[in-house]
């Protein structure tokens, strides 16, 4: 399954590859904010990880348009962020996000959270 990594830092981007490497994720596409994710977004694509704060396009903007999307309406997204406010999470997921972790998290939650939601869309 790819996976597609949103995040304006590319420090941040490199933390969470490490982190999907160590449980043997590797076929992964960064991009630097959604404009660019929405660019390399395709069919090939089974699993979303994005920042909501980014230029150009915010994560809960990118959200929406690939929600919009015949081909990205079932594609599990999980947003990171250092947002955590009630209502952030509430916005986050009504604009099609499957999954909320707040950063700074370790590889476990990344984990954790990314299990649930393969499980969740394998069930579906």
């Amino acid at each position: 399954m790819k996976f597609l990594i949103i995040d304006d830092s590319a420090t941040m981007r490199r933390i969470v590859v490490n982190s999907l490497q160590r449980i043997g994720i590797t076929d992964v596409v960064e991009a630097s904010d959604g404009r660019e994710a929405l660019n390399k977004f395709d069919s090939s694509v089974g699993f979303i990880i994005t920042d909501w704060n980014m230029p150009n396009m915010a994560g809960v903007d990118f959200a929406r348009a690939i929600r919009a999307r015949d081909d990205g309406k079932a594609v599990p997204i999980l947003m990171m962020t250092t947002r955590s406010l009630r209502e952030d999470i509430i916005t986050a997921l009504e604009s099609g996000v499957n999954n909320y972790v707040v950063k700074p998290f370790t590889p476990q939650v990344l984990k954790e959270k990314i299990d649930a939601l393969v499980t969740a869309s394998v069930a579906a």
